[in-house]
């Protein structure tokens, strides 16, 4: 299925590893012109299509920062994808976690979208239009835990800033989105410092066992297995093309089968 993403601007943030990555080489293959946001860019470079910024989308300049910088090579933005994002373990839970901690996960959960958001979206109207997706998480709504209290918090609110946006300016012509993962095939699970080694350092287990468990606490995957960068991309990418030109303000979950309510 041709995408019809050819000769598009797409920005996307987060952009240097895992879903971010995915996301760029995706729309990279699509022919899409992507402008890709990170605070270190070696993973991007070499990538035909692909202009990368070093910058931090988590200071209050960086993503208007971002989008200029599209502005200037392109003329126009076309697609913004909001992956920026990160998450912190918490094994003490709400009374574990001061305000400093929920500040830091909404800034980089929740303000580095709206203000990338902000920033693009005067330039989506003049041109007519425009799709954003937002990347939330299955913490969100449909997977509360009080390991990542903070994290569904500002997921929460980025999923809720993303149904106000698609009904504000739908009539006008930009669609905004959001793709829920679940547990994803990345550092942010699998790397240092990912969860499974975190719960693995504070149970004494080794990483496989921490991350099996983890996994079944939550009710298990249906396809026994975790979701890659790729599959989330790929959806991404979906959404931010004129083939789902009706959808907007919807929430699409792919985790594997792990949420097991409707």
């Amino acid at each position: 299925m041709d995408l019809e993403l050819a000769d598009r601007v797409a920005v996307v943030t987060g952009a240097s590893r895992g879903i971010g990555l995915a996301t760029v080489r995706a729309f990279a293959d699509e022919g899409a012109h992507v402008v890709a946001g990170a605070r270190t860019i070696g993973s991007l470079e070499g990538i035909d299509g692909v202009t990368a910024v070093a910058l931090d989308l988590v200071a209050p300049d960086g993503p208007a920062q971002l989008v200029e910088r599209a502005i200037r090579a392109h003329g126009r933005v076309d697609v913004l994808v909001n992956n920026v994002g990160g998450v912190r373990l918490r094994l003490d839970g709400f009374l574990g976690t001061p305000d400093e901690e929920f500040a830091w996960a909404l800034e980089m959960n929740f303000f580095a979208a709206l203000r990338a958001t902000r920033a693009v979206l005067p330039h989506m109207l003049d041109g007519g239009g425009g799709a954003i997706v937002n990347t939330a998480s299955v913490n969100a709504f449909f997977q509360p835990d009080a390991g990542t209290i903070d994290y569904g918090a500002a997921k929460a609110a980025l999923v809720n800033l993303s149904k106000s946006l698609a009904q504000e300016f739908g009539p006008r012509g930009v669609r905004v989105n959001c793709v829920s993962p679940g547990p994803v095939g990345t550092d942010l699970w699998l790397g240092e410092h990912g969860v499974a080694e975190t719960v693995a350092q504070a149970t004494g287990v080794d990483a496989a066992t921490a991350r099996e468990r983890v996994v079944a606490s939550i009710g298990g995957f249906a396809t026994g297995r975790f979701t890659t960068p790729e599959e989330v991309a790929a959806l991404i990418v979906l959404l931010a093309s004129d083939r789902l030109g009706n959808v907007t303000g919807a929430n699409y979950v792919i985790d594997g089968g792990l949420i097991k309510t409707t």
